[in-house]
């Protein structure tokens, strides 16, 4: 929501006035200088949206704001060309309405496209939200991450490495937009207050790596040159829905340089619908954006979001740290899912976070079933991994 400044106005006043923290409101206007307003300036009101409200018979500013549970000056600071003593009937003005629901409904297909949609409108209610393309899919979608806080201990979240995992993308997304909620409505989260963390934790998140792969998974093959490998790669089949891989047949999680080698020897050894791992690392402009990010922004903690099993992948050569063990037993705590060290499975994104930095590096495999899993685990799924979204920002 937009607001312009009036004379005597101040970034403290519109804090409690609309009882939004004034640091996120600070962070929504990163280019505004708080002790230098100018009248007629336009500040970010993060949390809320506006409405617009036909004036009745009968109508005060003091009427319709306590109807509201809103100040009178609210009204008056969305309306500065209004004479609150000559309403007329008829006449038109702007109610600032306070963002208490979901815009995110996570439990549904989600493409990319829906994904930007999510994006566009959390990022309009939360300007403090930071968004930042890393790179692009092999289509020339754009990879975004987002960060939220500012506190020096930056963690990690990534969904959709996979394509017919795009489940955990809708999982991210929901809590980011619950923990959003919760910090610009003062209110605690499983009775876990999060406003310590804006300041003590920056989260990055990039919701979805394989764009490309998700669309394919979810809406069939693409027109043109890439829509057409795909189905010769997937044998002339037109359902994608157990798709793995990027647009070009690599899965985006074997692709790393850590016992690459001994994941080449035993997989496929051409573009295929999963596991394939391409000619050699790093070859995927998915898979070299997020280990650019990984050096980047340094991350203190990694937690890679994939499907199925219901358990936690934790170590990788003995290179993990110590304290990865204390993470993962709470991880476990809050979500009864099983951590395991160590599996003869390589190459993939935590493994070479783990040996390339020697910081805890995590992979949940969200749910139990066969990828894509259905819709109908979503609400289970969402429960057990809020605990570990809210345990990665304490830990």
């Amino acid at each position: 929501m937009n607001i312009q400044v009036r004379s005597g106005d101040t970034l403290w006043y519109y804090s409690n006035l609309f009882n939004i923290p004034l640091q996120l409101i600070l962070d929504s206007n990163p280019q505004v200088d708080p002790s230098g307003l100018m009248i007629g300036q336009t500040i970010n009101i993060p949390g809320y949206q506006t409405t617009t409200y036909t004036i009745q018979q009968g109508d005060t500013f003091w009427k319709i704001a306590s109807q509201r549970r809103l100040s009178v000056d609210a009204l008056a600071l969305l309306n500065p060309n209004v004479n609150p003593r000559q309403l007329q009937i008829g006449q038109t003005i702007r109610i600032p309405v306070r963002v208490t629901y979901r815009v995110v409904d996570g439990n549904q297909p989600y493409d990319y496209q829906l994904l930007l949609r999510d994006l566009n409108d959390l990022t309009e209610i939360y300007p403090f939200v930071r968004a930042e393309t890393i790179g692009k899919s092999v289509m020339g979608k754009d990879l975004t991450e987002l960060q939220i806080g500012r506190g020096n201990k930056i963690v990690h979240w990534n969904g959709a490495f996979h394509a017919n995992e795009w489940i955990t993308t809708a999982v991210i997304m929901q809590f980011l937009n619950d923990y959003l909620l919760a910090l610009t409505n003062k209110e605690t989260i499983r009775g876990l207050d999060v406003s310590p963390y804006y300041d003590q934790v920056t989260v990055s998140i990039v919701p979805m790596v394989d764009p490309d792969g998700v669309d394919l998974s979810l809406n069939g093959p693409p027109q043109g040159r890439f829509g057409e490998e795909a189905l010769r790669f997937n044998n002339g089949n037109t359902d994608f829905s157990g798709w793995k891989a990027n647009i070009r047949g690599v899965d985006l999680n074997n692709q790393y340089p850590a016992k690459w080698d001994v994941e080449a020897a035993r997989k496929p050894k051409e573009p295929a619908p999963r596991d394939f791992p391409g000619y050699q690392p790093l070859t995927e402009p998915e898979a070299v954006a997020m280990a650019e990010l990984a050096g980047k922004r340094q991350f203190e903690k990694m937690l890679a979001f994939h499907t199925q099993g219901e358990v936690i992948y934790w170590g990788y050569e003995g290179l993990e740290p110590p304290r990865a063990f204390t993470i993962v037993q709470e991880f476990q705590r809050v979500s009864g899912y099983e951590p395991i060290r160590y599996v003869d499975s390589y190459a993939g994104y935590k493994d070479w976070f783990v040996k390339v930095y020697r910081r805890p590096g995590f992979t949940v495999e969200l749910g139990q079933g066969v990828n894509p899993l259905p819709l109908s685990q979503f609400d289970e799924i969402y429960q057990e991994t809020l605990g570990i979204f809210l345990a990665s920002l304490y830990m």
